[in-house]
């Protein structure tokens, strides 16, 4: 029950402690011991009829003796007691005159967050942490980077934010534009950690991506010209229309092309179209909607046969030359090495594997090693899963690059 009071209460706490005392560490702090003291006294006296409001109390109180301890917080201090006589708590969030117009606290925390003050990276990373609560460690895998780079980056970002005084709340119309870029970044990654977890026992977090969209929908609502948010939704909701078929009944692995395709969610995925024929509509075409583009051209396949490839890696092409992205470029192998065959896919991984900007992601090896089973060399394709499995942190992945391990190596005998 704990867990589940954190994946939903989370965001709303620190978000509400942040707007109230202006400081990120005695929030965070806060609300860890608030879900401490869940874990001890919970199971002892029965979960609360109010689990957020529970929570909310007893971080609001800690931020209270916490501050009190400082007579130069003594304003912040008859806030907070203020707050904490109303029986309102993260269930039943009061507007804020001041919000522009939002009605989600957490979105106020996202916009913070993405002051332009802040470097594109620290902007996500430091919404990843305050928002869901991921840990350093998930949010630097997210970026590809070490455990002690992430978390220099969110100090530096914390300082940031406090030496510049940036404000909390939503900028005004004029500043939108050059914010919407972090946001969209923010909730793209939320939604992927969601729907393939960097780490842990379990491939998807449901939580994680039904939070992502739910924000999206209110970004999309907050700015209804903006194409990207109605791009980024749609390729959304085409992913979580798959979500049922992606792990089996023992949690492993399904890969695309083994997917029982008739457990989509058709309703999402045409509530996914008529988004993303909305946000083209605009004619401001960005990544989102390409990505958008992609994934609807897997939900129209009745078939793994059925899938167009061609036109996926010519997708995908686009999406390279607009972002620069290597990730990009690796899907793009692998659309072509369906398209064309694996040889052409493998003569793209060579180029990426000499850049060395994914050296340590384990989807390149892995799918290096798909390249050559498809192509019946099993030796040199054992090698690659093996390097794969050393890389992955999920055991559902791990499980999936062994079984193919196990294929290749019994047909070298």
């Amino acid at each position: 029950m704990v867990a589940d009071a954190f994946r939903e209460e989370w965001g709303r706490i620190t978000a509400a402690l942040i707007h109230q005392t202006g400081d990120w560490d005695l929030a965070e702090e806060c609300a860890q011991d608030a879900f401490a003291q869940a874990l001890r006294r919970w199971p002892r006296d029965g979960v609360p009829n109010r689990p957020g409001a529970w929570l909310m109390t007893v971080a609001r109180n800690g931020a209270i003796d916490r501050l009190r301890r400082s007579s130069n917080y003594r304003a912040k201090v008859e806030e907070l007691a203020v707050m904490a006589t109303r029986d309102t708590g993260p269930d039943n969030p009061e507007p804020d005159p001041g919000d522009g117009g939002v009605p989600d606290e957490r979105l106020r925390l996202i916009f913070t967050c993405c002051h332009p003050a802040l470097a594109m990276e620290a902007r996500v990373a430091l919404t990843l942490r305050t928002l869901t609560g991921l840990s350093t460690a998930e949010i630097a895998r997210a970026f590809l980077v070490p455990e002690a780079t992430m978390a220099k980056r969110l100090v530096r970002a914390k300082h940031k934010i406090a030496n510049a005084r940036i404000p909390y709340r939503i900028p005004s119309a004029s500043a939108l534009p050059e914010r919407v870029p972090g946001v969209l970044a923010v909730l793209y990654l939320v939604f992927n950690e969601g729907y393939a977890a960097s780490a842990g026992d379990d491939l998807i977090r449901r939580d994680l991506c039904d939070r992502a969209v739910a924000l999206t929908q209110v970004l999309g609502d907050l700015l209804p010209e903006e194409p990207e948010a109605k791009g980024l939704l749609a390729l959304m909701l085409f992913h979580r229309a798959r979500q049922a078929s992606r792990v089996n009944d023992r949690g492993d692995l399904v890969t695309l092309e083994d997917q029982d395709r008739t457990v989509w969610d058709q309703a999402q995925i045409g509530l996914a179209r008529s988004h993303l024929a909305a946000a083209l509509s605009v004619g401001r075409i960005g990544q989102y909607q390409i990505q958008a583009a992609i994934a609807g051209c897997h939900a129209a396949a009745a078939t793994p046969q059925a899938t167009d490839w061609p036109r996926i890696a010519r997708l995908y092409q686009r999406l390279a030359d607009l972002t620069g992205s290597p990730v990009v470029e690796l899907n793009r192998a692998v659309a072509v090495a369906m398209a064309d065959g694996p040889a052409a896919g493998l003569a793209l991984l060579r180029g990426l594997e000499a850049d060395g900007a994914l050296a340590g992601y384990y989807l390149l090896p892995a799918t290096r090693a798909d390249f050559l089973r498809r192509l019946g060399r099993n030796e040199e394709a054992a090698s690659a899963y093996e390097e794969a499995a050393a890389l992955v942190a999920t055991g559902p992945e791990r499980r999936f690059l062994t079984a193919r391990l196990a294929e290749v190596r019994s047909q070298q005998r």
